[in-house]
């Protein structure tokens, strides 16, 4: 085999697209305004190259059929974070935010390098968050996270951080120290099979408590039970109570690298109804919480008055 050749072993692993059709939940109706705050759209070689170094390797992922399953499910406004099997090439994230700029936001994979110039552009083109990710190949880790930080203090953004709870104890005295908001995706991929005394899941309830924010998302990666993962209901609900004003919901659409039977989206909103019984923070979480961190606030709310 020639150096150039990949071997079979080290391929990244095909994971298969999303459910579809899609349906809505069938538990509430989902509020105007409702941000899905965790999705990706997702292009194809040669045109959108993957990085060499990514985890997994998924199918296209079109910035229409996310629409269409923002339009199934109730949801008025989305935010597309940067996929890892793209490193830093935001390009299809930019021309997704440029062509729905009263819907969409970006959250983006940067170099430490970038200039200033690149990031203004990152700016007026909706991106309003910088991801950092060390579970996935492809990410940016926390190596440089000063200078992230220092980039998201300047321009007014947020810091998004995949990370497993697993690392927070040792990590939380520095995120405690940042003076921009940060997010924790999928409540720190925490297995709930560790329980809810585990060190990794107090670190996080502690940093919610304390001004963190968390994306109430990816239930299926989390769950040890399959679906309705009526397991993860006491570890979201501990979340929420520690910070209902710092909580936001999240598809995780397409769900990349994941193997298991594809859910259905709106099977994952009335999980929602469990996490957060009552309608009133439901919809704080759904809409209100999610226009203050995504800067939807200045945008008038599809369909209402």
């Amino acid at each position: 085999m020639s150096s150039s050749e990949a071997s079979p072993a080290l391929m990244p692993r095909a994971c298969p697209g999303p459910a579809w059709p899609v349906s809505g939940p069938q538990r509430y109706r989902v509020p105007a305004g409702a941000v899905d705050t965790h999705a990706h759209v997702i292009g194809l070689p040669p045109e959108y190259p993957f990085v060499d170094q990514r985890s997994y390797t998924p199918p296209e992922a079109t910035s229409s059929a996310y629409l269409e399953m923002l339009d199934t499910t109730g949801m008025t406004y989305g935010v597309l974070v940067q996929v890892s099997v793209h490193g830093t090439d935001n390009r299809l994230l930019l021309r997704t935010l440029a062509a729905n700029p009263q819907r969409l936001r970006g959250i983006a994979v940067v170099p430490p390098d970038i200039d200033s110039t690149e990031l203004a552009r990152l700016k007026e083109g909706g991106v309003v968050g910088l991801r950092l990710n060390v579970l996935y190949g492809g990410g940016i880790g926390f190596d440089a996270l000063g200078s992230y930080a220092a980039m998201a203090r300047e321009l007014g953004w947020h810091l998004q951080f995949l990370v497993d709870a697993k690392d927070l104890p040792a990590l939380a005295p520095r995120l405690a120290k940042l003076q921009v908001p940060f997010v924790i995706d999928h409540w720190g991929h925490f297995p709930v099979s560790r329980g809810l005394a585990d060190p990794g899941f107090i670190t996080l309830e502690s940093l919610v408590r304390d001004g963190a924010w968390v994306k109430l998302s990816g239930a299926y990666r989390n769950a040890v039970t399959g679906p309705p993962y009526a397991d993860t209901i006491p570890f979201v609900r501990r979340l929420h109570q520690a910070a209902p004003d710092r909580c936001v919901w999240g598809s995780d659409w397409p769900n990349v690298a994941h193997w298991g039977p594809m859910m259905n989206i709106g099977d994952l909103l009335d999980l929602l109804a469990d996490w957060v019984p009552d309608p009133v923070a439901r919809d704080r979480v759904l809409v209100d919480n999610a226009h203050r961190l995504y800067k939807f606030g200045e945008i008038s709310r599809v369909g209402e008055n």
